[in-house]
């Protein structure tokens, strides 16, 4: 198979880090893909193999990838002689990272557009698939723009700033004719117009927000209160966590993104309101790790109250890193086998997933599987 590009939005950061460390460790042998859902025994489909993965990206750090890997290294995320060993394949990947955009900054879609097509012309790369691994924006409000790509152009053609950055790479990875998946809450490729011009370029896209930890054992639990006919009565969340995530959430702003994706999933399961809801802390002391406390109200039989309480501790990058390899490839072989727009199959991936309610797990990976036998 022809090698596949992947381009990273916020290539320096922890998620795009991993990510690329992991790739290169499976290609050296140093690692296993453990975590990487395609990869499992009896998994269906023809996918790219991950040693044939060619990584870049847009960034607005500076920091290398090599030193990134480093701090991940003192941070136990990843074995600290890692960087050392990989050292070749993390400063090829560095050298393909180019200035990600800076909101104000200007009209930048041309010069996305071009870093993108740049990258799969110097590879000989058949295709690229770009995910946005990035900080959460705030939610946008709707403008008349988004509504009809002609409209939307337009204003880029006038030099008109209009689009929240996560929206701007969508743009520019269409208009490069590559797939695109929306790993953050961010608006994306959300758009109408967007949307419009997925369709004419013909790719396919998926997202949004990886779901990676507590999400992920509410989006199996909750069946488990519907099948029994348990009646939910409240759940409530408190997240703690550090790194650049839990700086980025502590804004108000960009923590109601979040906030939103995560309180959906067992009112959408369940099928009624639930009282309750997830609160996010900024926590610096815990670096790369996060915390994750629910507290679960649900009444029996004749009406007795019962609850159900757990905790999930985990390392973000760790379990989002393997997600984005296994999206990459499944977006990049649906796009072989000529699928274009939004990518429901994908939903099992996502906190909000695009183009389907489903949010039960085990719904979810049902129709993961029967998606990878068709592509394959």
């Amino acid at each position: 198979m022809d090698k596949l590009g992947v381009w990273l939005i916020g290539a320096r950061g922890s998620v795009a880090t991993t990510a690329i460390v992991g790739a290169a460790a499976i290609k050296a042998g140093a690692a296993s893909p453990r975590g990487c859902v395609s990869e499992s025994a009896g998994f269906p489909g023809q996918l790219v193999p991950l040693t044939d993965l060619v990584f870049g990206g847009h960034d607005i750090a500076e920091t290398s990838l090599r030193k990134r890997a480093e701090q991940l290294g003192r941070a136990e995320v990843i074995s600290p002689d890692l960087p050392g060993l990989l050292a070749s394949d993390l400063e090829a990947a560095d050298a393909e990272i180019r200035p990600g955009h800076v909101p104000g900054g200007g009209p930048a879609a041309t010069r996305l557009i071009d870093d993108i097509t740049g990258f799969r012309a110097r590879h000989g790369l058949a295709r690229v698939v770009v995910i946005n691994v990035s900080s959460t924006e705030p939610p946008v409000d709707p403008r008349p723009e988004f509504e009809r790509l002609a409209d939307l152009e337009e204003r880029l053609a006038a030099g008109d700033d209009v689009l929240p950055p996560s929206s701007l790479y969508a743009y520019a990875a269409f208009h490069a004719g590559c797939g695109y998946v929306e790993f953050t809450p961010s608006t994306g490729p959300t758009l109408p117009a967007l949307a419009e011009l997925a369709a004419r370029r013909g790719v396919p896209y998926a997202g949004r927000d990886g779901k990676t930890g507590e999400t992920l054992v509410k989006s199996a639990l909750a069946p488990m209160f519907a099948d029994r006919a348990l009646r939910v009565r409240s759940w409530s969340g408190l997240n703690l966590l550090g790194g650049g995530d839990g700086a980025t959430l502590a804004d108000p702003a960009a923590r109601s993104s979040k906030q939103l994706s995560k309180d959906q999933v067992v009112t959408k399961v369940l099928g009624e309101p639930v009282e309750g809801e997830t609160h996010i802390d900024y926590v610096p002391d815990l670096g790369e790790w996060k915390t994750a406390w629910d507290h679960v109200s649900f009444e029996g039989f004749l009406g007795v109250r019962m609850t159900l309480q757990f905790t999930w501790q985990g390392c973000d990058s760790a379990l989002a890193a393997p997600l984005v390899l296994d999206l990459a490839r499944l977006v990049a072989r649906a796009h072989e086998k000529g699928r274009h727009g939004v990518l429901p199959e994908l939903g099992y991936f996502f906190k909000s997933p695009l183009g389907t309610d489903e949010h039960a797990l085990a719904a979810q990976y049902a129709r993961l599987r029967a998606f990878a036998e068709e592509l394959s």
